[in-house]
C-alpha cells in the first residue's frame, strides 16, 4: 500500500496539468473540485493506513534509503495532508460559487493545485534537500497566485513575499549545505543517527540556521513583517488558501527538525523556541488590535497564533507536542474560514475597513453566527476546538513549570477575544455609517464558510478523536527511533 504515500502528490499534480491543458473554464471548475475531493479521499486513506500499520515509507525508484528519494508518512504528516485536503475542498467550493472569470482564464485552478502539490510534498518528503525543492515549488506557484490579476497592491505584496521567501530559501540551502558537509547525509532518518556526533557549537549553530530559515516561512518573531504586507493583497480566495496552508509548512518543518535532529541541547535550542513563541504570540495580537482593516487584522492574528504551535515544541513534552499538533490542525481550518468570511463581508459592504462597515447583524444575522463560530474558536472559548488546543498547551506549560509562557498564552487568548469582539462590534453590531456599496452575493458562497465554521464547532464538541491522533503524532515525534526504523529499516 506504499502507493498511498505518493497519491496526495500525484492527484494535485495531475489535476494541475489537466487544468493547464483544458481551455474550458467550466471544465476547469469541475476538475478543480474533483481534484480537491480526490486529494481529501487519498489523505483519509493514508491516515487510515498510518493509524493501522504505523509509519509508512516508500523509496522512489527502488533506491534504498538513505541514497534514494524517500517519502514517509507518520501521524503528523498524514494529519497535515488531511487538513490540507479539507481546506482545498472548501476553497474549491468557494471558487466554484464565486466564478472569478478573469483569474480562471489566467490559470487559477492549475496554480492552486500545483501549490497543493508542493505543500503535500513538503509534508511527506523524508529528505532535507528535497524539502528545499518542495519549498521552491511552493514559492513559484504561490508567487504567481499572489500577483495573479496584476493589481498594484498585489504586485507590491508579491515583491515583498518573493524577496522574503527567496531569503528564506537561501538560508535554508546554506544550512543544508553545511549540515551535509558536516555529516555526509541528507536523508532525515540518516541524519538523526549522525547529528549527535557533531561538536556542540557547530550543532547549535546549524540549529539556529534552520530556525531562521523555517521561522521566516512560518512568519514568527522577528520575521513576521512580510505576512501582513502580503496576504491582504490578492483576492480573498487566494489569501484563504495561503493562510490555511503556507505558514503551516514552516511550522511542520520546525516540528520535524527540532524533534528528529536537534534534540541534544534542548536547554538552549528549545528555550530559544519558547522565547520566539512568546514574542510571536504577544506582538502579533497587539499589532492585530491596532489594525483597522479586517484582512490585515486577520493576518496579524495568523502571526500571533503561530506562537501557540511553537509553544508546545519549546516545552517538548508529550502533552506539549500534542497541543502543538492539535493547534496547527485547528488553526488551518479556523483561519481559512475567517479569511473566506472576510471576502463575503467585502462583497456585501464594498470594503473591509472596519469604520466603514456596519449593520450586518440586522441584515444578515446568519453571517454573524458564521463569524462568531470561528472567532470564538480562535479566541479559545469552550466548546470550540480552539479551547481544547489552548487547554492542552496551558496544561503542558504548567506541568513543565513554564509559567511565563502560560501567562502569555492566557493573555493572548483574552486579547484575541477582544480583537474579535471589536470586529463584531464594528462590522455587525453598529449601524452602517454610509450607504452600502457592495455587490450581490452569489448563491452558495456562504456554504464553504459554514462548512468550516461547523467543523470548528464539531471538533470542539467531539475533540477526543483528533486529540488522540495528535497524541499519537506527538509520541512518534518524541520517539524518533520509530521514524528511523520505518525509513532505514534499522533501529536507532
Amino acid at each position: 500500500m506504499s502507493w498511498l504515500i505518493v497519491l496526495p502528490l500525484l492527484i494535485p499534480l495531475t489535476t494541475g496539468i489537466l487544468c493547464l491543458v483544458l481551455g474550458s473554464r467550466s471544465a476547469q471548475r469541475v476538475l478543480g473540485l474533483v481534484g480537491a475531493l480526490g486529494l481529501l479521499a487519498a489523505a483519509l486513506a493514508l491516515l487510515s493506513q498510518v493509524n493501522q500499520r504505523g509509519i509508512q515509507a516508500v523509496q522512489v525508484g527502488n533506491w534504498p534509503a538513505p541514497f534514494g528519494i524517500t517519502f514517509a508518512a507518520d501521524h503528523l504528516s498524514a494529519l497535515m495532508v488531511l487538513v490540507s485536503g479539507v481546506v482545498a475542498v472548501v476553497v474549491a467550493l468557494y471558487a466554484l460559487a464565486e466564478g472569478d472569470t478573469p483569474r480562471e482564464q489566467q490559470g487559477y485552478y492549475a496554480l492552486s493545485h500545483l501549490l497543493l502539490f508542493g505543500v503535500n510534498g513538503a509534508f511527506l518528503t523524508g529528505d532535507l534537500f528535497n524539502l528545499y525543492v518542495w519549498f521552491e515549488v511552493l514559492l513559484l506557484s504561490s508567487f504567481v497566485l499572489m500577483i495573479l490579476g496584476g493589481s498594484k497592491a498585489q504586485l507590491a505584496g508579491g515583491v515583498k513575499y518573493f524577496a522574503v521567501s527567496l531569503l528564506s530559501s537561501i538560508l535554508f540551502l546554506v544550512a543544508v549545505g553545511l549540515l551535509y558537509g558536516a555529516t555526509g547525509a541528507l536523508n532525515m532518518a540518516d541524519l538523526a543517527t549522525r547529528v549527535g556526533s557533531l561538536a556542540p557549537g557547530l550543532r547549535d549553530g546549524l540549529a539556529m540556521l534552520f530556525l531562521g530559515a523555517f521561522g521566516l516561512k512560518a512568519a514568527v518573531f522577528p520575521f513576521f513583517f512580510w505576512l501582513p504586507a502580503s496576504y491582504p493583497a490578492p483576492p480573498v480566495i487566494i489569501s484563504a488558501l495561503f493562510a490555511g496552508l503556507l505558514t503551516k509548512v514552516g511550522v511542520y518543518a520546525l516540528l520535524r527538525v527540532f524533534t528528529l535532529l536537534f534534540t541534544q541541547d534542548t536547554a538552549f535550542t528549545h528555550t530559544v523556541i519558547l522565547w520566539v513563541a512568546g514574542l510571536t504570540l504577544l506582538l502579533g495580537v497587539l499589532l492585530a488590535l491596532a489594525q483597522g482593516e479586517l484582512r490585515r487584522l486577520l493576518s496579524f492574528q495568523l502571526v500571533s497564533h503561530i506562537g501557540y504551535m511553537l509553544m508546545g515544541l519549546g516545552i517538548l513534552t508529550p502533552l506539549g507536542l500534542t497541543g502543538s499538533v492539535f493547534y496547527a490542525l485547528n488553526h488551518m481550518i479556523v483561519i481559512a474560514a475567517l479569511f473566506l468570511l472576510a471576502g463575503l463581508l467585502e462583497r456585501l459592504q464594498g470594503t473591509t475597513v472596519l469604520v466603514r462597515m456596519g449593520g450586518l447583524y440586522q441584515s444578515h444575522p446568519w453571517l454573524a453566527v458564521l463569524f462568531l463560530l470561528p472567532a470564538f474558536s480562535l479566541a479559545g472559548l469552550p466548546p470550540f476546538s480552539g479551547f481544547w488546543a489552548k487547554f492542552t498547551l496551558v496544561a503542558a506549560g504548567l506541568q513543565a513549570g513554564q509559567y511565563a509562557i502560560v501567562a502569555v498564552a492566557l493573555l493572548v487568548g483574552l486579547l484575541t477575544l477582544l480583537s474579535m469582539g471589536l470586529v463584531f462590534a464594528e462590522a455587525f453590531w453598529k449601524n452602517p455609517p454610509r450607504p452600502l456599496a457592495g455587490t450581490p452575493t452569489p448563491p452558495g458562497l456562504g456554504v464553504p464558510v459554514a462548512l468550516l465554521a461547523l467543523l470548528a464547532l464539531g471538533l470542539g464538541l467531539w475533540a477526543e478523536p483528533l486529540l488522540a491522533l495528535s497524541q499519537r503524532a506527538a509520541q512518534e515525534l518524541l520517539e524518533p527511533s520509530r521514524y528511523i526504523e520505518a525509513v532505514l529499516g534499522v533501529s536507532r
